[in-house]
């Protein structure tokens, strides 16, 4: 079965590939022979996660995929920059103009708390899954940390005294909302793949 991740991420890629195994060929969009923007329009993770997914579905003319959204959710801001996480400072993307911005909208706030969710939408034959995956945590008041990417210099998880930055990735998959959505992911996987084993 071969299965096709809406990226070109090579570590996201070696990582599922290693743990789901051999009964599975998972391809990035490249691989697929795939160059096309995927369209992210709506104002949710789910919705967006479809419409990649669908949108990736359709080029390769039907074949099993997947794709993701993730977005980083401030309770003080109502749920902002959300689906916008990774534009909010506008276009192009830039990651350190976007902290930024986030830190001067909550500078006069004492409500802290916000939280990273993941979305992964699943097409496989035709039908959609989707499994989710949430980090709860705290936004600090100042980047510490030179690890990770994106906003982990300023979110600290619960139950952690660091940063996301200020982890190593075996430290961070301990908490991270991506793995914990591609471990529901993995997990289906296998049982579909154990399923089909069965009926052979």
């Amino acid at each position: 079965m071969k299965l096709i991740f809406a990226s070109n991420n090579q570590h996201k890629l070696q990582e599922l590939r290693s743990a789901i195994g051999s009964k599975l060929e998972i391809i990035s969009l490249k691989d697929a022979g795939i160059f096309r923007e995927l369209p992210e329009p709506f104002p949710t993770l789910k919705e967006n996660a479809r419409s990649k997914a669908r949108f990736v579905n359709q080029l390769s003319g039907g074949e099993n995929c997947f794709s993701e959204d993730t977005g980083l959710e401030v309770d003080a801001l109502g749920g902002e920059p959300g689906v916008h996480s990774a534009r909010y400072a506008g276009d192009p993307p830039n990651p350190a103009n976007n902290m930024r911005k986030l830190l001067r909208a909550m500078t006069d706030s004492s409500n802290r708390r916000a939280r990273f969710t993941t979305i992964i939408c699943l097409i496989m034959h035709d039908k959609e899954y989707f499994f989710e995956g949430r980090c709860e945590g705290q936004l600090l008041r100042s980047p510490s940390g030179d690890g990770g990417f994106g906003y982990d210099p300023i979110f600290r998880p619960d139950g952690s005294d660091k940063s996301f930055a200020e982890m190593n990735n075996e430290e961070k998959n301990l908490f991270s909302h991506r793995r914990k959505a591609g471990d529901l992911l993995i997990a289906f996987l296998r049982t579909q793949t154990e399923t089909s084993d069965g009926q052979n």
